[in-house]
């Protein structure tokens, strides 16, 4: 199956730019209710997820860093402490349910690395969730043949 079907395109995903400020981040995550959001460089390409707690840990570690500062800290200097893995536009389905397992999004590149946007866990399972019924129906025509 093709994967850009699940595809949820760049221009309706909320992300932030590797040289965007912790302030910015914050304000973006605030407002669209949002934990994680794909980190991009100034060439659109994908350099890993922003999550709260990155934001908060670089608070916790910078002595004196109080939210109104946070408008001077570039996120560039802010360490993401986990990989959240990418996957290129032509991956399999079976690629892309391995990647979920451990991500709520999976974050989609093209060849050049470029990210065009992402697909949701939810969109996997109901994936899932629709051929597991589909074989349980199957099977039970068979049985009661």
């Amino acid at each position: 199956m093709n994967i850009a079907f699940f595809l949820i395109p760049k221009k309706e995903v909320a992300f932030i730019q590797k040289e965007s400020t912790m302030r910015q981040a914050l304000e973006k995550m605030e407002y669209h209710h949002y934990t994680a959001v794909p980190l991009l460089t100034r060439e659109g390409k994908y350099a890993g997820t922003l999550t709260e707690g990155d934001l908060l840990w670089k608070m916790k570690n910078t002595p004196n860093l109080s939210f109104q500062d946070t408008s001077r800290v570039q996120l560039k200097d802010v360490p993401l402490r986990r990989s959240y893995e990418s996957i290129s536009v032509s991956a399999e389905m079976e690629d892309i349910i391995s990647v979920a397992m451990e991500q709520n999004f999976v974050p989609v590149v093209d060849d050049n690395s470029v990210f065009i946007g992402i697909i949701r866990r939810r969109e996997i399972i109901e994936y899932c969730a629709e051929h597991i019924i589909h074989l349980s129906l199957k099977n039970k025509k068979r049985k009661s043949k």
